[in-house]
């Protein structure tokens, strides 16, 4: 049986990759590029994002970031929940997040829901937790198109049977 230090340890570890996984999603919501820096290792990641890439450093992940969503018309909201942590130690763990994903872009007047998951790794570098590797899997996607005579769903899918 784990010592009470080692148990107190993990449930410490378990909340900072929480806190970790608010501070990447609310950054991404907000646009702070150095928030969402700091959220992944300065050494090699994996970030593969399916259909907007796969990424082997964090900086050529955020060059296309700030491509598709650094502007004033695309409002984006990223709802992370149901986390499932495995702590392996003080220095590695991995989780699976639920995502749903809401964007409103005022240019191209489409708002988009989508919903996925993520699959993660972490590991503890300079005292701090930061993510290593992460996967996201999209299992739903509507895309409406606001006009003047009202909304028209123009894509929806689900990866599901």
């Amino acid at each position: 049986m784990p010592s009470l230090e080692e148990r107190i340890q993990r449930l410490e570890d378990i909340e900072a990759i929480k806190q970790l996984k608010a501070k990447y999603l609310h950054s991404c919501d907000i646009k702070d590029i150095e928030g969402i820096r700091d959220c992944f290792s300065a050494n090699d990641v994996m970030i593969n994002y399916g259909a907007i890439g796969t990424f082997s450093n964090r900086d050529s992940f955020l060059e296309v970031f700030q491509a598709m969503a650094c502007n004033k018309h695309t409002i984006d909201m990223h709802h992370g929940q149901n986390p499932q942590i495995h702590w392996v130690n003080k220095e590695k763990a991995s989780a699976c997040w639920d995502l749903y994903f809401y964007q409103v872009n005022t240019e191209t007047k489409n708002l988009t829901q989508l919903a996925g998951s993520y699959s993660d790794e972490y590991e503890k570098q300079n005292d701090q937790w930061v993510m290593v590797k992460t996967t996201f899997i999209i299992s739903s996607t509507v895309v409406s198109e606001i006009k003047d005579e009202g909304a028209k769903i123009v894509f929806a899918g689900s990866t599901f049977g």
